[in-house]
């Protein structure tokens, strides 16, 4: 075996980050807010390239509003790491020793009667915090007010979601090649972190191996079960490489699958062929939720295929736009997500097909381009 190898995507910026707050800027003000905390989690880093090597109960927190300069508020003991980020050029950097009131520090960057979008992740302690130093100011969630934050990418965030996603293909290419039955979950779901990694992922965020009736269970963790001949498996991998997530599914079979294993197989893959097809820029994430799901539905499965058909990626693995019924969000070119249509049997087996899809100008591209028909396994 003999490792991918991708280009080396160019380095993120100054102005890349400087672009990315003055759009968040420009967006918080159509919608109402008067600025933006941002604390640690995707978003900082996606904005900054800042990530904390500890989150603590010590205030961190990015502040971006019209007219000012964004300014990074963090603690004195952590400002070299701050200062070290790749987007701390564009920032002014502010700190706050232990023992002093790090809230009425924030005050100070702080309209006194501000709307403000607030990191869904912030701790409790540190919202009430500025509450109370700031008791007429309000505060909304960044995933209701600016859910769209980081949805449509850029051509460089585009070459590294498409690395992670070839070096995923590769991992499944060479997990296929392994023996299965007789062997646990867990060693399987081992194999494919390694592999991944090899492939150059820094970071592997799931392996689920899901085997005969674990297979119906679309969030199975791998367990002790020994896979059977007989078997459909589901294969639901991925994580983080060059900062930016991978997410893909396959389903395979230990052996000659089952008439209804490959009936039911021929269902999915027709379904995920529909809900990409639909992919082009105008259309609602919702609308590729109905094509799916309309598929199964007609093949008789509809009550068996229990989540949504797909969720966005980025530096994150799971973010939005989210492909559901409800969600009238128009597709753009430069989204990315996932199109993962299932069905599962409960007491027996499941089948998941997923590939990681991007909005282009006139459709959609795959970013996982892997077989889709049913694999036999040894």
């Amino acid at each position: 075996m003999t490792a991918t190898t991708h280009p080396t995507p160019a380095p993120f910026t100054t102005e890349d980050y400087t672009a990315r707050m003055a759009r968040v800027v420009d967006e918080a003000l159509e919608v109402g807010l008067d600025g933006v905390i941002v604390t640690p989690g995707p978003d900082l880093v996606w904005l900054t390239g800042y990530r904390p090597t500890a989150v603590t109960e010590r205030l961190t927190m990015l502040v971006l509003s019209p007219g000012i300069r964004p300014t990074l508020l963090v603690p004195t003991l952590e400002r070299p790491d701050a200062e070290a980020a790749e987007g701390a050029p564009g920032v002014g950097i502010v700190d706050w020793a232990d023992g002093n009131d790090p809230y009425q520090v924030a005050s100070g960057l702080l309209q006194t009667d501000g709307r403000f979008g607030i990191s869904d992740s912030a701790w409790s302690l540190h919202l009430l915090g500025l509450q109370r130093a700031l008791p007429e100011t309000h505060y909304r969630a960044l995933s209701t007010s600016l859910p769209m934050l980081r949805a449509v990418k850029d051509a460089n965030e585009l070459s590294r979601l498409a690395a992670a996603g070839a070096a995923a293909d590769a991992a499944y290419a060479e997990i296929v090649r392994l023996r299965f039955s007789g062997r646990r979950e867990t060693e399987v779901a081992a194999d494919l972190a390694r592999l991944l990694r090899e492939f150059g992922h820094e970071q592997v965020d799931f392996t689920l191996v899901g085997s005969g009736p674990n297979g119906a269970n679309p969030h199975h963790q791998p367990g002790e079960r020994l896979i059977q001949p007989g078997d459909a498996v589901v294969l639901d991998f991925g994580g983080l490489m060059l900062g930016y997530g991978s997410d893909t599914t396959r389903t395979v079979c230990v052996g000659e699958p089952s008439p209804e294993v490959q009936q039911v197989h021929d269902v999915v893959r027709a379904a995920q062929q529909a809900a990409f097809e639909a992919v082009r820029p105008g259309t609602t994430c919702q609308e590729i939720d109905r094509a799916a799901r309309s598929v199964i539905t007609e093949a008789g499965y509809g009550e068996r295929f229990i989540h949504r058909t797909g969720h966005g990626i980025g530096v994150t693995t799971h973010e939005p736009p989210y492909l559901v019924e409800g969600e009238e969000q128009p597709l753009q070119p430069g989204m990315c997500f996932s199109i993962e249509p299932g069905i599962y049997l409960s007491g027996r087996f499941g089948v998941r097909i997923e590939d990681i899809v991007t909005v282009t100008g006139d459709g959609g591209r795959r970013l996982n381009n892997t077989d889709r028909h049913l694999r036999v396994v040894e």
